[in-house]
């Protein structure tokens, strides 16, 4: 079974390879997946957002922190964006995948766009961020209360 997921989120990311979204359009199409079936956080009080964990490859140190759908935040030089986060249905494994757009904002140079694809939490070798200082990878995808906004850990 394990295999099926997997040879699934393969070819779900060759198509998604393909057709790569522009940021601040409609969210991209659901990856491609063999027998999965992903769906937005039911809605709730507050809003969705994404769990993420950042490694500073410099300096060795994690950081957990949330990332607004549809806003972009800042995690050393990067600029990350999450266009959609997605769960699987409670009646399969769990999983969570979000479309991250991660632009590299270098102080005195242009931006430059690393990363514009699905990121899985279950597999985040499977479509990784290639950077030589940062590393970025989806942990969940949840809702951030409404009274309180998400802050880093």
């Amino acid at each position: 079974m394990r295999v099926l997921l997997v040879l699934g989120l393969l070819t779900g990311l060759v198509a998604t390879a393909a057709a790569q979204t522009p940021p601040r359009q409609a969210p991209p199409q659901q990856p491609a997946t063999s027998g999965v079936s992903l769906r937005p956080i039911p809605d709730g009080p507050g809003k969705r957002v994404a769990e993420l964990q950042g490694l500073d490859k410099v300096t060795a140190r994690t950081q957990r922190f949330y990332a607004p759908v549809g806003e972009s935040t800042r995690f050393g030089t990067l600029a990350i964006s999450v266009s959609d986060c997605l769960v699987n249905v409670p009646e399969a494994p769990p999983e969570s995948v979000a479309y991250l757009i991660i632009v590299d904002n270098k102080p005195g140079q242009a931006p430059e766009k690393l990363f514009a694809g699905w990121m899985f939490a279950s597999t985040p070798s499977l479509s990784a961020l290639d950077h030589g200082v940062y590393d970025v990878r989806v942990l969940s995808c949840t809702m951030a209360q409404a009274s309180s906004p998400p802050s880093s850990r």
